[in-house]
């Protein structure tokens, strides 16, 4: 038998985190994927998956990186609960067990809880406080004539 679940998607809100009764770290979150199908009327159709990771990775990737509209990428195992809810009622709840989770978008996309952006340069900085690695990055900025190249 195989239970296996590959997706990628948008968080829908900022990840939470839990405690388990053995002081195990819980980080729980919905992500939302593009179903590929397409409703009656010609719109995208939408599959909001509740997911649920545990231990280390809660605390240093989870909570640490990821925000509402973050694109993660997650793999684990569908699981499904059945409980009795306050009314009395009988209720199935399916989501993932997630063993991974990936960055699926570049750090300039997502910024950490302080507000930084990776890579992205301060124009308030003189010319004499600019990064030098930071600007060999950049092609545009190296000067090479044509009779220097070797083909």
């Amino acid at each position: 038998m195989l239970n296996n679940v590959t997706m990628i998607g948008r968080l829908t809100r900022d990840p939470e985190i839990r405690r388990t009764n053995s002081g195990t770290s819980v980080g729980a979150f919905t992500i939302a994927c593009d179903d590929g199908r397409k409703g009656p009327n010609g719109e995208r159709q939408t599959v909001f998956m509740d997911c649920s990771l545990f231990g280390k990775q809660v605390e240093t990737t989870l909570m640490k990186f990821f925000k509402k509209g973050n694109l993660i990428g997650i793999v684990g195992r569908l699981s499904q609960r059945k409980y009795t809810n306050r009314d009395n009622v009988q209720v199935t709840r399916t989501e993932i067990i997630v063993d991974r989770i990936e960055f699926v978008e570049p750090a300039s996309a997502r910024s950490d809880n302080n507000g930084f952006m990776a890579d992205v340069p301060s124009p308030d900085l003189p010319s004499s406080q600019v990064d030098p690695v930071a600007d060999s990055r950049n092609v545009d900025a190296i000067d090479v004539v044509d009779d220097d190249l070797p083909f």
